[in-house]
């Protein structure tokens, strides 16, 4: 592997890759069938992870032909001092060097988080989860297709075909380089994987994201919040799993009601807190452990308040610390919550589902860090980089 990569190369390698993804639509498609025949589970969102469709080879494309029209994030002046004996001091963005993706049942990481350790600089290692291995194994032929029409050594993209037992023993006693590990996928992998690197982890954690109703929301707003937040797609790290609602909301029983029927117009379990359940349709929550859940599933806790400090106060102590949700139209109200709010993304009148690299305008995202080092939410193609510092002399001495 060459020690760096310039910019047009590494740009050349993105562009081939989109058009070899569109090229071989039908062999990618056909691997993701062998892999969902095979999936025997019942977990619906990892099923949805796992699908390879249309609709997601486009995004893989989009994702890569954006990454190569981004700007360079690796040698980016972020500081510049001259000493008062003549030395030039910079400190430069430089890439980490080789990072380890573990993932579980999505192809389109093996595009997505590929391309921007790549275009970041850094050689990747892909660690992907065996109900998935046939769509990565086509995904990552087509990488190395790309890098050899470009004259470049295959090992700047390596898949590791490991188990469970080679995995551990490669994260406690790496057999080459790793600078950094992104683990993305369920608290278990999570675990395994702090438990066992003896190299930097970012944590890409559990969501289990709330919505506070403020008590001068607007109810519709709200309504369609929490419907887009909980529904749209339950296997989303950005999905709703609880709201709060204040206790003083006007009209709160319409609401309540109208929020049920909706969620049960979509099949969603609903369990309430003592205020909530006497309502027919909402089952009572058996222990205050539920509040931390992440469901992934069309499963929604709704809970009762009396107020914003309570429902920041409750928040910050069961939620993943990934995203939160104010409706209100009071704008001082809406500013104390998120600033007070301890997750990565906070949000006035919109969709916790918008915690997404490419909807907050990144590109793609390489994970959604729950960590607060190095970088927190959305870790884009700026953020998979650490620093350098160059000094220039002219034989200064100390």
């Amino acid at each position: 592997m060459s020690l760096v990569l310039n910019i047009s190369q590494r740009n050349s390698v993105l562009e081939k890759m989109a058009a070899l993804v569109d090229q071989h639509r039908d062999a990618l498609i056909n691997a993701n069938k062998i892999d969902v025949e095979k999936y025997s589970g019942d977990d619906k969102a990892m099923y949805d992870r796992l699908k390879v469709d249309q609709s997601k080879i486009k995004g893989m494309i989009d994702s890569l032909n954006q990454l190569a029209a981004q700007d360079d994030p690796v040698g980016v002046e972020r500081f510049r001092f001259t000493h008062e004996n003549g030395m030039q001091v910079y400190n430069k963005t430089a890439s980490f060097g080789s990072v380890l993706i573990i993932y579980e049942s999505r192809p389109d990481v093996t595009i997505e988080a590929a391309g921007i350790a790549f275009k970041s600089g850094n050689k990747i290692l892909l660690k992907g989860g065996k109900e998935s291995l046939n769509s990565n194994l086509e995904i990552v032929k087509l990488w190395h297709q790309a890098l050899t029409e470009n004259n470049i050594s295959t090992d700047w993209v390596e898949y590791l075909n490991y188990n469970r037992t080679e995995t551990q023993a490669f994260l406690e006693k790496p057999t080459q380089q790793v600078d950094l590990i992104v683990p993305r996928g369920g608290e278990r992998l999570i675990d395994f994987v702090k438990t066992h690197a003896t190299c930097p982890v970012i944590v890409s954690g559990r969501g289990n994201n709330f919505v506070y109703v403020h008590r001068e929301a607007d109810r519709a707003l709200a309504l369609d919040n929490i419907i887009n937040g909980k529904t749209d797609k339950i296997s989303a790290c950005n999905a709703v799993d609880k709201v709060l609602i204040d206790k003083n909301l006007p009209n709160k029983e319409d609401f309540v009601r109208n929020l049920i029927t909706t969620l049960k117009n979509f099949n969603v379990e609903i369990l309430g807190d003592t205020s909530l359940s006497k309502y027919e349709e909402v089952e009572s929550l058996t222990n205050d452990d539920v509040w931390s859940e992440e469901f992934l599933d069309y499963k929604i806790v709704i809970g009762e308040v009396e107020d914003s400090k309570e429902a920041i106060s409750k928040i910050n102590q069961y939620s993943g610390g990934h995203s939160a949700a104010i409706i209100s139209r009071n704008q001082i109200e809406a500013e104390s919550f998120m600033a007070s709010v301890d997750c990565a993304a906070v949000y006035h009148n919109a969709s916790t589902r918008f915690t997404d690299g490419f909807q907050l305008g990144l590109g793609g995202e390489l994970a959604i860090s729950t960590d607060k080092l190095h970088q927190r939410g959305p870790i884009g193609l700026q953020h998979l980089v650490t620093n350098k510092w160059y000094i220039h002399g002219e034989g200064q001495i100390r």
